[in-house]
């Protein structure tokens, strides 16, 4: 066996070398006595099966098991030669050239190894959190929109017809097709309207009816609708309107106060904590919206390294496959008759892949760094959680994560969201204690 290697770069190398067919067969012996202590023929007892007849039947798997041998032990000898630890190599090694001649295989093996990541002076990437003042008007809008939804119903007692902003307690009965339908009937049921509960049109057309009023009203599923079988379809609803209620004038005082956060609280403190609530809200808004876009950027730009040509590669095979998904059939007729078309298209996502490399590397060494972790059980609550708010079974949709092996990639967009938002906090904070300081030394000044 001879082999020679070449760096191609910090994050890539390639193994070029032949192994001989000596080679070969001097680990023959080894592995017909490892199959004949497994299989069982007819006519010899188990291990006493002569090594003839073994690599007469088995002949195909010994010469492949050899070869797999011999060329583990290159690339063993080989990342020695290269002094990298076998657990720095990311992806499986690609045998780029395997050819057979009389007497020896020549082959060529590429390999990629983990990057190294400087992350000197990484805060200074962080834009500025511009955080606006949280005003009294936004403290008491949200106060009353609070008071407003703990606020209780009443019938309303004056003569009048329904309105937006009323509630309705309805009987309702729809119709597809001249036909009831699963899940659209209800008794006493109250809709408030403008609430977008129902589907589109179905609250409008509410609107005006009086008590003991009965409506015929006809509205169309949208096409997007969940329950495959009643999208875009026309639906007929009768409607009965037993009450029109509204809500109650809530006092907000004190006695409010502790009934929300406990008998140890007033307006003052409920005040603060919605304050917070806000200040907190407006800051993931902005986070999430404009600066962690800004703060990736910033690390793409900043942050270089080779990349791993492995993992790259199959980044853009997702990306490839992924957009072959979303194609008309037509189109993706075209590109399965047109390898041309196919490599070019495959190739359109290089950059995006490369980038998307870049980024979970960084994110990877930022996790670690500040020692940032996500549990799997964290990953597992996630998704379960995100199944149950988008109406799926959780079980179902855990297990479909877990057969496509897409929990680690999930796992892997959590740490980023984590890194980025301890990043943005750190800085921000950074600015608050600025700001404290500067206006203490202002006020000693004056």
């Amino acid at each position: 066996m001879t082999f020679k290697t070449t760096r191609t770069n910090n994050a890539n190398a390639t193994i070029e070398g032949n192994i001989t067919f000596s080679t070969l067969e001097a680990k023959f012996d080894k592995i017909i006595k490892d199959i004949a202590k497994r299989v069982k023929i007819d006519g010899f007892r188990r291990g006493k099966v002569p090594a003839q007849v073994i690599k007469s039947r088995y002949k195909e798997q010994i010469e492949q098991d050899a070869q797999q041998e011999a060329i583990q032990d290159m690339l063993d000898r080989a990342l020695k030669e290269l002094n990298v630890a076998p657990n720095a190599l990311v992806g499986n090694p690609i045998i780029s050239k395997f050819d057979k001649s009389n007497d020896k295989i020549d082959l060529e093996i590429k390999i990629s190894i983990a990057p190294e990541i400087k992350l000197d002076n990484v805060e200074k990437y962080v834009p500025d959190v511009n955080l606006k003042t949280i005003s009294e008007f936004q403290i008491n809008e949200r106060l009353e929109e609070i008071a407003q939804n703990r606020a209780p119903l009443s019938e309303v007692s004056e003569d009048r017809a329904l309105q937006k902003g009323d509630t309705a307690q309805i009987d309702f009965q729809g119709f597809v097709d001249g036909e009831k339908f699963e899940g659209g009937k209800g008794e006493n049921f109250n809709l408030t309207i403008g609430s977008n509960q129902f589907i589109p049109g179905f609250e409008d057309a509410l609107i005006g009816m009086k008590k003991g009023e009965e409506r015929s009203i006809q509205v169309p599923f949208p096409k997007d609708y969940q329950a495959v079988h009643l999208a875009g379809k026309d639906a007929t609803f009768e409607v009965k309107l037993h009450k029109i209620l509204q809500k109650d004038k809530v006092k907000i005082d004190d006695a409010f106060a502790q009934s929300i956060a406990g008998a140890e609280s007033n307006l003052e403190n409920l005040k603060e904590m919605i304050k917070g609530q806000l200040e907190e809200e407006q800051k993931m808004e902005l986070y999430n919206k404009e600066l962690k876009e800004k703060l990736v950027d910033a690390l793409l730009k900043n942050i270089a390294f080779d990349l791993p040509d492995i993992i790259v590669e199959q980044e853009m095979d997702i990306l490839f496959r992924n957009a072959l998904s979303r194609l008309e059939p037509q189109a993706l007729e075209d590109i399965k008759n047109d390898q041309d078309k196919a490599k070019q298209e495959r190739e359109s996502h290089r950059e995006e892949a490369s980038k998307s490399v870049q980024i979970t590397f960084i994110m990877d060494a930022l996790a670690k760094k500040y020692n940032i972790v996500i549990q799997d059980n964290e990953v597992l609550q996630t998704i379960y959680y995100e199944a149950m708010m988008m109406g799926q079974d959780p079980k179902a949709t855990l297990e479909y994560y877990q057969k496509n092996n897409l929990v680690p990639a999930i796992k892997m967009t959590m740490i980023e969201d984590r890194v980025l938002n301890f990043l943005l906090n750190q800085k921000n904070d950074e600015q608050n204690k600025k700001s404290s300081s500067q206006t203490s030394q202002d006020s000693k000044d004056s």
